[in-house]
């Protein structure tokens, strides 16, 4: 439909001709009719957050126009649940109704919200409005060295949460300059909607009198309130290679562009994945395990130190013979994983 559509541009007010960057076999047989709804395609706990927030609670019967798969619905509801908007039996809590009241996705409301209690609302309330904006920096080709260099001195030990932090304040001390902005690479368009933003988010807070406080170099609370938006996107470093995330167990790295990227830290929680060459986190921050713990008790528990994991079951320990040894008669422990054998009968 949307060739057609730009096709029929050609000769409408005018003559003129058409050129299609694909092959006919292409466009009559691997096209769809029309694009999927982005309601079928993306995630809906946002959209599920509204819904409630309306007063419509069976939402697996509700009329869409076009209903999305139930099993991305259940899935928004999941994720609702371990956020604590809503509660075993499906329905909004009252902090679920205040994340609904914020123009966020979900997993940045939760945030700003437990900032409060954290007592770092004035740093997150920023952290959050540069992360809805987007990428912030720019880095021209003819001076990619020059835009790294300049970008580096905003880099934390934490974190990219706290180096966006660095970078709005810089920005801030220098008045709002944006000759500033041009001397550091950055774009100035994007940091004055980001002060918008903010600007709306905090009347968000003082309506529902919401406190907005400074940790000041305590800069933990900020990671914390990262933490307890985020525990979802939490992944530890693999021996082998990469990062795992803990939720599905997917292969991920830190991004080039990230302060993190040198440094490699055993635990950290990200923002997003962006594909390109690898699944790269964007916004990492180093995180302490136990946070996981505390913020996300329905998610995370701590292990039994007298019971095996799953992984370890799954193993068998084999003596294997040593070729290295000093003497024949030595042996070496391996592991190797049981095999299980399947009966088929038709």
């Amino acid at each position: 439909a949307q060739a057609k559509q730009r096709a029929g541009r050609a000769g409408r007010t005018g003559p003129g001709k058409c050129y299609r960057l694909y092959t006919e076999r292409a466009y009559r047989d691997e096209m769809l009719a029309a694009n999927v709804p982005e309601i079928q395609r993306t995630n809906l706990a946002s959209t599920v957050l509204s819904l409630k927030a309306m007063g419509i609670n069976d939402l697996l019967s509700f009329d869409f126009m076009d209903p999305p798969p139930m099993q991305t619905l259940i899935a928004a509801m999941r994720e609702l649940h371990a956020l604590s908007a809503l509660d075993d039996q499906g329905l909004l809590t009252r902090l679920g109704r205040r994340m609904a009241e914020f123009p966020l996705e979900p997993m940045l409301s939760k945030m700003l919200i437990m900032s409060v209690d954290l007592t770092c609302s004035e740093e997150v309330l920023t952290v959050v409005s540069m992360l809805s904006i987007g990428n912030v920096f720019y880095r021209p080709k003819e001076k990619a060295e020059q835009a790294d260099q300049r970008k580096a001195k905003f880099h934390q030990p934490e974190g990219d949460h706290l180096t966006l932090l660095a970078v709005y304040n810089a920005w801030k001390m220098n008045k709002f300059s944006s000759p500033w902005c041009y001397d550091n690479f950055l774009q100035v368009r994007s940091l004055r909607r980001v002060q918008d933003v903010r600007k709306q988010l905090l009347g968000i807070m003082d309506r529902h009198k919401l406190p907005v406080i400074t940790c000041g170099k305590n800069t933990a609370q900020v990671q914390k309130a990262v933490v307890s938006g985020f525990f979802r996107n939490a992944a530890r470093k693999d021996p082998q290679e990469g990062y795992r995330t803990s939720v599905d167990q997917q292969i991920v790295y830190i991004h080039p562009s990230s302060s993190l990227f040198n440094r490699q830290p055993d635990w950290v929680v990200y923002h997003e994945v962006v594909l390109t060459t690898k699944e790269y986190m964007r916004e990492v921050t180093t995180i302490d395990p136990k946070w996981l713990v505390s913020f996300a008790d329905k998610f995370f528990q701590f292990s039994d130190p007298t019971k095996l994991s799953r992984a370890k079951k799954s193993q068998r320990i084999e003596p294997l013979y040593n070729k290295y040894a000093v003497s024949q008669d030595e042996w070496r422990i391996s592991r190797q994983n049981r095999r299980f054998h399947v009966k088929v009968t038709f």
